[in-house]
């Protein structure tokens, strides 16, 4: 790099260019069409780059640029955490960041500090510097995840391109772009550096880089009556917990009707809220993204009348109905030309406002739905495909599965298992009490023409859970 160039401002802030492929959630044995979209991002090492997940988010080519030179490079996915929506990218030619001096990563910033958002929005091919003020700091839900983990607010404009970008306090990172809240101006959220820390940390100690759940369905303590009933003392505060979802942290320790009161050394309001770092009142989750997958964590508990100490090794996060997926293809499978699929946000996504416009039965277990050992996750019918040995079936989509043969399916695993052992007939029963029956013989004999008539490869997903 030139002399000449050391006095370009933040010359470490990159533009990312993205190629991405995402899947096709209806028709799940293809993917759409390739389209492009840029971000930017920030060197933290002399050879990695930081940027936003949901900037390489089902990428199938990446190149960045630099504020100095026109020409571009390939970059590739070192690391990548779509829970807090933050990626580290490597660059194919070692000479082509040479020269420029990384930055470090601060400090959680306080309220009313000012702070510069750096990066490349859209409207313009030159960087863009905004200053604004920190307005709040406390878990808000990530757009890209659906997860709910520490951000902070900040009053500057944060717009397409921007995202990935540094948001820099006394010339430290103090976080990374990654959304603005819709209907308002000018105010934007940004991964803090505490997450950015612990991201980058578990990739140098390759650890996994996903931050675990507790896997627990809790209700606020505020109610009196409510706290008299589980004999909660008057100088004790927490949560209850209503449901433990299977196979995470929480499930052989946590159990219905337990009261948490502390995690982590924090006590929990009767609001469901801790004092975070000293300093900030929000949701007691919020410590889940200091820790790793596999460390344990203390909490302490009511139970029957009892105070109680328990430990949680921190699993991966989990839910019945998988929050957003990315870099992965859809879970299916194709048996007489009806199309069945694990329920996922994803799948939901197809509707718009889906939350509204979505079946109620999936909306309802996309809320409120609980893992256990019999159902782990939702198998549903998304669409039949029209052919002679579906007769009459056609109407029977967009519902869930309850029995193959008597059987409820764990999981698609266990859905396909079930099919395939079947030797005469196989009866479904829907959630909405149809009945499905089929010749195990004629479907065998169907498959072929079926996958040919509608341009399938294969009639299943070459990976399933």
């Amino acid at each position: 790099m030139n002399d000449g160039a050391m006095t370009i401002p933040h010359p470490q802030v990159v533009r990312v260019y993205a190629t991405t492929q995402d899947p096709d959630y209806d028709c799940p044995w293809q993917v759409q069409r390739p389209h492009s979209s840029s971000g930017s991002g920030v060197l933290v090492s002399p050879t990695e780059i930081l940027t936003g997940a949901h900037v390489v988010a089902n990428a199938t080519f990446l190149q960045v640029q630099k504020i100095s030179d026109p020409n571009k490079t390939i970059a590739r996915v070192k690391a990548v955490c779509h829970d807090c929506d933050l990626a580290l990218l490597s660059v194919d030619s070692p000479d082509f960041l040479k020269g420029i001096p990384p930055s470090d990563v601060g400090d959680l910033p306080h309220f009313r500090d000012k702070v510069s958002v750096v990066g490349f929005p859209m409207g313009g091919e030159e960087l863009s510097i905004t200053e604004g003020i920190v307005s709040r700091i406390e878990v808000q839900r990530y757009s890209h995840s659906q997860r709910h983990l520490l951000a902070v607010t900040v009053d500057a404009a944060i717009n397409d391109g921007n995202s990935g970008g540094p948001v820099f306090k006394d010339d430290k990172i103090a976080g990374i772009a990654f959304q603005k809240i819709s209907g308002a101006d000018n105010i934007g959220e940004m991964v803090p550096a505490p997450i950015i820390k612990t991201f980058l940390q578990g990739v140098r100690e390759n650890r996994s880089v996903d931050i675990p759940g507790l896997g627990i369905a809790t209700q606020n303590l505020e109610n009196p009556q409510l706290r008299k009933q589980i004999n909660l003392p008057p100088d004790a505060s927490g949560i209850i917990l209503n449901a433990v979802e299977y196979g995470t942290s929480a499930w052989g320790v946590l159990q219905p009707r337990d009261a948490i009161l502390e995690i982590d050394g924090l006590p929990i309001a009767n609001n469901g809220t801790v004092r975070y770092r000293d300093r900030y009142r929000t949701r007691y989750d919020v410590v889940l993204a200091n820790h790793f997958i596999g460390e344990t964590i203390t909490m302490v508990i009511w139970r029957k009348g009892q105070r109680q100490i328990v430990e949680l090794t921190l699993a991966p996060y989990k839910r019945l109905v998988p929050r957003s997926l990315y870099d992965t293809l859809p879970t299916y499978f194709v048996y007489g030309g009806l199309v069945f699929q694990t329920l996922t946000h994803n799948f939901l996504a197809t509707w718009d406002q889906w939350w509204d416009k979505a079946p109620s039965e999936f909306v309802q277990a996309y809320y409120y739905g609980i893992s256990t050992p019999e159902q782990q996750e939702l198998i549903i019918l998304s669409q039949v495909l029209s052919d002679e040995v579906n007769i009459g079936y056609p109407h029977l989509f967009n519902e869930s599965v309850r029995s193959v043969n008597g059987q409820q399916p764990r999981h698609m695993q266990h859905f396909m298992e079930l099919m395939e052992a079947a030797e005469d007939i196989i009866e479904l029963t829907t959630s909405s009490g149809h009945l499905i029956v089929f010749d195990t013989k004629e479907v065998k004999a169907a498959t072929p023409r079926i996958l040919e008539r509608y341009h399938i490869t294969h009639d299943r997903s070459l990976k399933t859970t």
